[in-house]
């Protein structure tokens, strides 16, 4: 008899920690879904059909080459040597994280997108971020450092310091894309801008969408008053 009943709680156990299990990964992959419905009502265009050419599930998203249909490839991120360049988003808690010239490992770093503006420079500079569960978010891996980049919104500041300057970026905009929209990393002259992307819904093993989050540099006399405020 007491073998059954510990048999009994035993399975009773393993049943509530499964449950546990499946609630914490379907509950904030719903609640994205409530929110970016509201949040990023339109993506740059529709979605395919089953034959669409979105990137496969098989993709192996730790390389920053594989986010994009169309976009530069695993030899356009490599380079004799890797510099870095850090930034710090200071309503997630990302603190100085770095990210990588010439590397594509979002194992290991940011990846800075080849060919894209460099920080306070007039243009598009586009910063790659990998992401899991937001429940798993940790600012200091970097294979989950952008899991709670959702959780942005307007007005939020990003910090850049790159070859010593510092730069204070400011979210303007955000919206889901599909892989195929490479709109966003065109160059935009008109100012400096700064776009981070990761792979959303966060958590979702087949990725479908990239967020796209857009910011520009906040003028350095706008900067210094607030200092001073």
């Amino acid at each position: 008899m007491k073998k059954k009943l510990l048999s009994r709680i035993f399975a009773g156990v393993l049943g509530i920690f499964g449950l546990a299990i499946l609630i914490a990964i379907i509950v904030p992959l719903a609640n994205y879904q409530r929110i970016s419905s509201q949040k990023y009502p339109k993506l740059l265009s529709p979605i395919p059909d089953k034959g669409g050419s979105t990137l496969g599930e098989e993709s192996d998203l730790t390389k920053a080459s594989n986010w994009f249909v169309g976009g530069a490839k695993s030899g356009d991120f490599t380079s004799s040597s890797v510099s870095f360049y850090t930034i710090s988003i200071p309503k997630l808690k990302i603190d100085s994280a770095s990210v990588a010239f010439g590397g594509e490992d979002l194992s290991k770093s940011l990846i800075h997108y080849p060919g894209t503006a460099l920080p306070g420079q007039k243009g598009n500079a586009v910063i790659f971020g990998h992401s899991v569960l937001p429940l798993f978010f940790d600012p200091k891996d970097y294979l989950k450092i952008f899991s709670t980049l959702p959780s942005l919104n307007k007005g939020d500041e990003i910090l850049v310091n790159y070859d010593g300057v510092s730069y204070k970026y400011r979210v303007e905009t955000m919206q889901e894309i599909l892989p195929t929209d490479l709109q966003v990393l065109d160059q935009d002259k008109s100012d400096s801008f700064l776009t981070l992307v990761t792979c959303v819904p966060p958590g979702d093993p087949r990725k479908p969408f990239r967020l796209i989050v857009r910011a520009r540099i906040v003028p350095l006399a706008q900067t210094n008053a607030n200092t001073w405020n």
